[in-house]
């Protein structure tokens, strides 16, 4: 006799899939509840769609578009593989349909559209991702294309794309509401929501599926119980069935690993998944070239610095990193933008009080918004002192990104 498929997937430990990675956190402060491999590289396949519709959020935020534009289907865009809304080229849709398309039938046709809308070509509008998800924090993803269609060079991380949930409620919680629809109707076609978390458990609102056969299932999900919200991102399932139920079983856990601090106990997601606890802070580096997990995603970004050789001086550096101070220089050092210039000078703040002496001497400032994202950002360091003081904040999963001097 089969056993249900929930049965099923309650049985299986998806962690021993290679492809496997995932990541809660806090949605409003950040916080880490729990990391399985959530700074290896994965392909985001149709997560990359968040993306997509982050700076679609963006250009109607602004005024660069309005509901009722319409978006013309080139050749390129109606050539898209499935899955696809299919109009034909020549056609043109609706602003606000081609939203309901990308976000629910996950629409790789309208999804290329969308970014020819608004960068021009894909490929600038993927430049665009990329240099948007930088001024995020998301500092291993790089996006080549707009609807996570098979691409070597295309990469995320868990991590990454939980940086990415936050800043979609974050800054258009008016828009967010997208990804709860559970049913849509466009020229007669019923788009229907693939994540079946929506509906199925109390609390979950968002935010999207993904899958091909290089990256497994991935999903995105976000709910919120007694005023709290969490977001888990899991990669690399095996099944839809599989996926889903760990997905459930993180938001479930960490709701009560939530309530369980909040009585004063002291326990962790993995305890209460009787996983085994890591050793100490491991320190990954900020892009890997493949590990024991990940078989054949040893991919790396084109752009990034080669990884360390030893897990052992990575963990030197960061010990290191730890006592490093900031010598006069003219590198910068970015530790988050946002939506608002008040969070961003919080921001500021906090850094200052947590890494103090790998801050020490350092000037804090807000750069000029730039797609209407203020960066937090320090100034004065050389690149070695940066390189350290980002390195500090890495050890405690907080995102940081170094940048270089003007030429």
């Amino acid at each position: 006799m089969t056993a249900p498929p929930s049965a099923q997937a309650a049985s299986f430990i998806p962690t021993s899939q290679p492809k496997y990675a995932a990541i809660v956190v806090d949605a409003t402060s950040g916080e880490v509840l729990y990391a399985k491999r959530a700074d290896s590289p994965r392909y985001p396949a149709s997560l990359t769609k968040i993306m997509t519709l982050y700076l679609t959020f963006e250009a109607l935020d602004s005024g660069k578009l309005k509901l009722t534009d319409r978006i013309p289907i080139s050749p390129h865009a109606a050539a898209q593989a499935p899955t696809k809304l299919g109009l034909r080229a020549g056609d043109s849709i609706t602003v606000e349909d081609a939203m309901y398309a990308i976000a629910l039938k996950s629409a790789n046709d309208i999804a290329v559209a969308m970014a020819e809308k608004l960068g021009g070509t894909e490929s600038r509008f993927a430049a665009l991702m990329t240099l948007r998800a930088q001024e995020l924090g998301m500092t291993n993803t790089r996006f080549v294309n707009a609807n996570g269609l098979p691409d070597s060079r295309q990469i995320t991380t868990a991590r990454d794309l939980a940086i990415l949930s936050r800043a979609v409620m974050r800054d258009y919680p008016q828009h967010y509401k997208l990804f709860s629809v559970q049913q849509y109707t466009v020229r007669g076609q019923v788009l229907r929501n693939h994540n079946h978390l929506l509906g199925k458990m109390a609390g979950v609102d968002g935010i999207k599926t993904g899958f091909t056969n290089a990256s497994g299932f991935n999903l995105a999900a976000s709910a919120v119980r007694d005023g709290r919200r969490l977001i888990a991102v899991v990669m690399g399932g095996p099944s839809t069935a599989v996926r889903d139920e760990n997905a459930q079983d993180l938001l479930l856990t960490g709701f009560d690993v939530v309530a369980r601090r909040a009585r004063g106990e002291n326990i962790t997601i993995a305890q209460n998944l009787f996983e085994p606890e890591p050793s100490g802070d491991v320190v990954r580096p900020s892009v890997e070239q493949g590990d024991g997990d990940q078989d054949e995603l040893k991919i790396v970004l084109a752009s990034a610095d080669p990884p360390p050789a030893h897990t052992a001086s990575v963990a030197k550096d960061a010990k290191s990193a730890k006592v490093a101070k900031p010598a006069s220089g003219r590198w910068v050092v970015q530790v988050g933008a946002f939506k608002s210039k008040s969070d961003a000078h919080k921001q500021l703040g906090f850094v200052k009080s947590r890494f103090g002496k790998q801050f020490a001497g350092a000037e804090g400032f807000i750069a000029p918004p730039i797609h209407g994202a203020y960066r937090s950002q320090f100034k004065g360091f050389s690149e070695a002192s940066a390189k350290a003081a980002c390195k500090a904040m890495q050890a405690k999963r907080l995102a940081c990104m170094v940048v270089g001097p003007s030429a």
